[in-house]
């Protein structure tokens, strides 16, 4: 847990929160005051833990005055296919760079050709509007 000043008007206290799936509920634990309660659903999770946390300080700290650092855990296998996931998106993300960066280039040749705006959009299959941003994007 950390505190700090927010705004200049409230303390507000900073809490780990970790959230593991049980059998039928959610496991919701929070490290710094050494307690775990449950919720039904991850929709739950923040004003359990928040209630949590305000009981367990004997009211000293309100619910509001809480952020709550929440980190959800998965099972193993989960986890690799989100890994995964992630993976697949940085790839598909450069490959749409590379990409704009061909087709910038192509229109760019094209021009220099002496091709029209109108001809090297037909070319390419995007608008003539879309080809003058081709040829003149940096």
């Amino acid at each position: 847990m950390r505190s700090q000043a927010r705004k200049g008007l409230v303390e507000v206290s900073t809490f780990e929160v970790i959230v593991e799936r049980g059998d039928r509920f959610w496991l919701v634990r929070v490290p710094a005051i050494g307690h775990v309660t449950q919720a039904r659903s991850l929709r739950e999770v923040d004003p359990t833990a928040r209630d949590l946390i305000a009981v367990m300080s004997a009211g000293h700290i309100s619910p509001d005055e809480l952020e709550l650092n929440v980190q959800i855990r998965l099972p193993d296998t989960v986890q690799k296919h989100l890994d995964r996931v992630q993976q697949l998106r940085q790839q598909a993300a450069t490959a749409q760079a590379e990409a704009a960066a061909e087709s910038r280039s192509a229109a760019r040749e094209l021009a220099k050709h002496g091709l029209t705006y109108r001809d090297i959009g037909g070319a390419l299959g995007v608008s003539h509007q879309r080809a003058e941003q081709l040829v003149k994007s940096r």
